[in-house]
């Protein structure tokens, strides 16, 4: 997935939609997604291996430097595809009485809602090269621990506790885990299917997997 949509969607009855993003903000998304579009393409057309970062940056019109503000790695190119953000801004807007999970479980709806065919497409990208590349797949790890942070924000701002919380921490982790059982579960099988196939199955598996843990995982 690309950055986020410059537009601010609207927000449920009852709750007022958030101010809409600065030129500045609106800016640094521009420029982000456009890194990755460039990268990606050049993925396609000659490897992940062959490509360099100069190339990336030159393709997208910025400098090297300008690429490591947006991506500390090459690897994170492919992985930060801030699905998480559209995530947590769906997350967010659920009435305050949901429970966190409860209100994961709507916002995950309205996220998948939000996503354009491009940029399921540009996801369905970068879990091959997850799965194909080892220097993209060793990095995963750190991407799934700030992911993980992410969410425990959303989470401590929500229930008003703080991000460090173990309970917190854990709750957001748990998500995690049931997105990537969702997701790499049955990878073969998975990566056989068409885009469109592969969105439904695992926001099937992804939504089964959150009723699990709110229901306390009654095996």
């Amino acid at each position: 997935m690309t950055a986020l949509p410059e537009h601010t969607p609207a927000a449920p009855a009852g709750r007022p939609a958030g101010p809409r993003p600065g030129l500045r903000e609106r800016k640094k998304a521009r420029t982000r997604a456009a890194i990755r579009e460039h990268a990606f393409r050049l993925f396609r057309a000659q490897g992940y291996d062959a490509t360099t970062v100069e190339q990336i940056a030159d393709a997208a019109e910025v400098s090297p430097s300008t690429f490591f503000r947006y991506f500390p790695t090459k690897e994170d190119v492919v992985l930060q595809d801030d699905m998480e953000l559209l995530w947590v801004e769906a997350f967010q807007e659920q009435p305050p009485e949901m429970s966190p999970i409860a209100a994961m479980r709507a916002g995950l709806h309205a996220g998948f809602a939000r996503m354009g065919e491009a940029e399921w497409a540009q996801m369905h990208e970068m879990t091959q090269l997850a799965m194909t590349v080892p220097a993209v797949r060793a990095r995963m790890l750190a991407e799934l621990a700030r992911t993980t942070q992410v969410l425990a924000e959303a989470v401590a701002e929500r229930t008003g506790r703080d991000p460090g919380d173990f309970a917190v921490r854990t709750l957001a982790g748990a998500v995690v885990g049931v997105a990537m059982a969702a997701y790499f579960g049955e990878a073969d099988d998975f990566m056989a299917l068409d885009d469109q196939t592969q969105l439904a199955t695992f926001a099937d598996k992804l939504e089964r997997g959150l009723a699990l843990l709110e229901a306390g995982f009654p095996l």
